[in-house]
This record gives C-alpha cells, structure tokens and sequence, in this order.
C-alpha cells in the first residue's frame, strides 16, 4: 500500500514538475507581445506596478512565470525607469531584458549652428516630452544653473542635436549643450594659430559668431575671420551687420536703416571699437575653428554677391566698386 501510496506521488510530483517546465519554456520564450505598445516605468515603480502595467497594455505575460524568469535573469531588483517601446513578438525574457537594459525611447532637439539663445529656449519651451524647469527663469539666473562665470550664456550652447528620454529637463539639455561647447573651444584653444588679438578663449567664441552669422558657406569662414582679425589688430571698426541687428533685438524688422548704424548700442560695431561684449549666436565647430586658423591675406572689406558667396578686397576703394557692382548694380 505504501508503495502505491509513494508512487503516487512520484507521479503527481513529475506531472506538476512537467507542467511547471513547460509553462515556464511557453513563458520564457513564447511571444508576449501581439500589438506595440509603449510602457512607462516611473522612478519608484516596484515589479509588482510594473506587471500590472504590462497587462493593462494586454501584454500576454503570466505574473508568476514573468517573476520567476526575472529572479533567473537576475534582473528584479535592476529595471531601469523609463518609456519603453514594445515591439510585436518579444517575449517575456526579452521584455525584462530591455528593461533592464535601459533600451527606453529617446526623444530629440536640435539647435541649428547660428542661433541665439532666445531661439534655443523657445524651441525647448515647445519641445514635448521635456520638462520644463526654465519657464520663468529670467537669464541672469540661467548662467548660474549652468555653473558659469560669465552673466550671458549667449554663445555658451553647442549647436547639435541632443536626445533625450522623458521628462529630462530643459535644464539638463542645456547643461550638456554647454560642456558641448566648453570641450570644443577649449580643444580649438589648445591648437590655435600664433599672433592671434584674442585675450581669452571667450573673446574667440565671440569672433566665431560673428563669422557664424556672416556666412553659411564653410570655405569662406576662414577669409571672413582673416578680415576681422585684420581690422581688429589695425584698430578698424569691425562695421559687421549681425551685430547690429542683435544689439537692436525685437526692434529688428527685417531691414537696417542707416540711423540704426548709428545708435549706440554696446553691440553696434559701427560706432563701437573692437569685439562686442558677448557673442550675438551659437557657433558650430568651423566658425570657431576659422576664428581660431583665419585666412592669411590683405583684405580688410568683404561684400555678399548675392549667391552666397562673397567679395574680398583689400583697399576702401576696391570695396566700394565691389559695392556698385554687387549691391547697386552698378559697374
């Protein structure tokens, strides 16, 4: 009888053990996702949350199995927040697996080479799926945020683009947007070209965004920053448009009037000697590599042609007939 008793059980026992092996095979690597589905784990969410979640999104797992393979996987206690993209046909294991990889979706924005940090914070100010921490931060204060000595971050932030999972901050892009631009220029610092006017890397990062907004054109950086690196040593007003148009902020229309080339503005390079106070942009890797190698030469004038690209000369005289003919049309 004890024996029919004891091999009962051996029974029972290998049929539980048989069962418990396939359903756990079936929830280890069967598919647990039919249709994608996005999933956010919040800081704080226990396993228990983060199931619940799961099957609310009718992810196919099985809770008991899907703790099991976590506790094997060794992963339980190491599944990282964050919103998560859930693609058809994962299973469980590798549900847990980019969970615990901190595979989560990432987000971007980009900030164009030349912009200002007006333009930079009202692109974060609209970004989604940023939290923002800077709405009524006034400027005086962002420069302290972001760790600087200087009072203007204007010209401090790489133009790049930076991505980002949800609900970083606002705060947080721009902090790596200016160790971005802290490692370029003090990188292009470190291998600059010799009898250079500058004092300090700053005021470099101020000449690489004139050039920045004088010109797209890659080749012609070099040329523009030998111009007014020329003037600057020879004590020539800089006489550069971009600067005048930030110096006159939202007063700018679309159109320089000549009495504005007179205002008195500490941006206004037609009155006022030397570099202005702080860069007028956000300069990429060229212009602030031109600022830094310019273009040996003779010109001290350049004018658009109106393609692109500019004239060079190296007399007031030359310049002027340059003018005529390609800004009054005049030969």
């Amino acid at each position: 009888m004890r024996a029919k008793i004891l091999g009962g059980l051996i029974v029972v026992i290998l049929t539980v053990l048989g069962w418990c092996g396939i359903n756990y095979y079936q929830a280890l690597t069967s598919p647990a996702v039919g249709q994608k589905a996005i999933v956010e784990i919040a800081k704080g969410d226990t396993f228990a949350a983060i199931t619940q979640k799961l099957l609310a999104q009718n992810i196919n797992i099985k809770p008991l199995w899907f703790k099991v393979i976590a506790y094997q996987q060794k992963v339980i206690n190491r599944l990282k927040p964050g919103e998560y993209e859930l693609m058809p046909g994962l299973s469980s294991s590798q549900i847990l697996a980019q969970f615990a990889e901190g595979k989560s979706i990432r987000y971007s924005v980009t900030f164009p080479e030349g912009w200002s940090l007006k333009e930079i914070l009202h692109t974060l100010a609209k970004t989604p799926n940023l939290e923002q921490t800077l709405a009524n931060v006034p400027v005086s204060e962002l420069s302290a945020k972001l760790g600087m000595t200087e009072k203007n971050p204007e010209g401090w932030l790489f133009p790049d683009t930076y991505y980002f999972e949800k609900h970083n901050t606002d705060l947080s892009i721009l902090m790596r947007a200016h160790a971005k631009m802290q490692e370029v220029l003090n990188d292009e610092w470190q291998q600059k070209a010799q009898d250079l006017p500058y004092k300090t890397p700053y005021e470099a990062l101020v000449m690489a965004s004139i050039v920045e907004k004088e010109t797209g054109a890659k080749v012609e950086r070099p040329l523009i920053a030998g111009v007014f690196i020329r003037r600057l040593t020879k004590g020539i007003l800089l006489q550069t448009d971009p600067t005048v148009i930030y110096g006159m902020g939202d007063n700018y229309k679309g159109n320089i009037r000549a009495s504005d080339l007179t205002g008195k503005t500490p941006y206004n390079t037609y009155v006022i000697a030397g570099l202005p106070p702080t860069p007028i942009a956000m300069p990429g890797s060229d212009a602030i590599h031109a600022a830094l190698h310019p273009e040996k030469g003779d010109s001290l004038y350049f004018v658009a042609k109106g393609d692109g690209s500019h004239q060079f000369s190296a007399t007031l005289e030359a310049h002027n007939q340059a003018v005529n003919v390609y800004q009054k049309h005049r030969r």
